[in-house]
């Protein structure tokens, strides 16, 4: 099996990812892309102890971690690891909070890439866990060590609630954005309570509720913590809203707000919550809405000539690739929508997203109105037992 990491002779720390043995074996798994039935199964343990060494609810006996070593071919780091946590107090680390704080964003820009490929399910778990030893961390630092773990617990606690949306599970998602808030005020970070509302905007956005989606969109434009970043965010969020209410003056004014600000962002150093805006093409945004405005054919050639630039990320090119789909279908070019949707849906199968699951349910809501083969047909009740998850 191959290695994981560098073959033996360098220490752990360059070895493994920073954390107790529970973040570090369910980072292990998250790198590799295999369920807990999976590792489970490699290591021949049961699911059960996989979950519990993972959230920290049991330490792992001498056998058990060396399983795990030999599952992943760590070459014996994994045994060192479980052998020196018994011996110390947890909240030693947070002694020298600057190791801790530069491992674990590493760490979380490795989960996010990870994330944004394989979808919720191989990260959530790596992602409480850390959020659980940076709060204990926090709670036993003191001056800026304290506010820096505080911060970067927030945007674990951020990230983790974007998972449980992917996840299909809004109010999961609403309570780790709260958390996030919460922990982001410990840390001296305020703009993380106007993101929340951009959040919340688009959970509205997800249940059909477009009042809300507006409501929420102002109030993070017109929060006093809002910086160029989340004002562009708000916007986006302001302007697909409209469309999906059929207000396109209202959506074309939201989306030169979107733009305005996001002209702002350059060399802007001010915190990033949510995805960065200068990775975003205002053209994709715009090509949305007017796919939400029923304006098929115009959406349609706009995904055409600018979807090749979407973010390379799988989420992101399945989502604009459905909607292109949707965008064809409804100008009545099933055939063309077919052919990028039988492209598209073993990524989907794959990152198990329930936004982009979403998205493939309006696809099957347009399909459904134009005539169809029998071979359009089978692909279109295909796509909607994947959209109903």
């Amino acid at each position: 099996m191959d290695p994981v990491d560098s073959a033996a002779g360098s220490s752990i720390s360059t070895r493994l990812p920073p954390g107790d043995f529970g973040v570090v074996l369910a980072t292990l798994r998250a790198r590799r892309g295999w369920s807990v039935r999976e590792f489970a199964r490699r290591a021949n343990v049961s699911e059960g102890q996989v979950c519990n060494l993972e959230s920290g609810v049991r330490n792992p006996t001498p056998a058990v971690a060396a399983a795990c070593d030999a599952a992943f071919g760590t070459g014996g780091a994994l045994v060192e690891l479980a052998g020196s946590g018994r011996h110390g107090a947890r909240t030693e680390v947070v002694v020298e909070a600057g190791p801790v704080v530069a491992g674990y964003e590493r760490v979380l820009r490795e989960l996010k890439d990870i994330g944004r490929s394989t979808g919720p399910r191989f990260v959530t778990t790596s992602m409480k866990s850390i959020t659980r030893i940076l709060t204990d961390a926090g709670s036993h630092a003191v001056g800026e060590q304290r506010a820096e773990i505080w911060l970067l617990a927030s945007r674990f606690a951020e990230y983790t609630g974007w998972m449980a949306q992917e996840a299909g599970n809004p109010a999961e998602a609403l309570r780790w954005t709260n958390l996030a808030v919460r922990w982001g005020a410990r840390g001296g970070d305020e703009t993380v309570a106007a993101y929340a509302l951009v959040r919340k905007a688009f959970i509205a956005q997800h249940r059909g509720d477009t009042y809300a989606v507006i409501k929420f969109a102002d109030q993070a434009a017109g929060h006093p913590a809002a910086n160029p970043v989340i004002r562009a965010h708000a916007a986006r969020r302001s302007a697909q809203g409209h469309a999906r209410r059929g207000d396109a003056g209202a959506c074309r004014e939201a989306l030169e707000r979107f733009r305005s600000h996001a002209a702002e962002v350059s060399g802007d150093r001010t915190p990033h919550w949510g995805p960065r805006i200068e990775n975003g093409n205002p053209r994709l945004i715009e090509a949305s809405c007017m796919l939400s405005l029923h304006r098929f054919e115009l959406a349609a050639d706009l995904f055409a000539e600018h979807r090749p630039a979407a973010p390379a990320d799988s989420n992101s090119r399945a989502r604009f690739a459905v909607r292109q789909a949707t965008a064809l279908a409804g100008a009545d070019r099933l055939a063309d929508a077919c052919q990028i949707i039988e492209a598209t849906l073993p990524v989907i199968k794959r990152i198990d997203s329930a936004t982009v699951r979403a998205e493939l349910g309006r696809f099957v809501e347009q399909a459904r109105t134009r005539r169809a083969s029998p071979g359009q047909l089978a692909l279109i009740d295909a796509s909607a037992a994947l959209a109903i998850g």
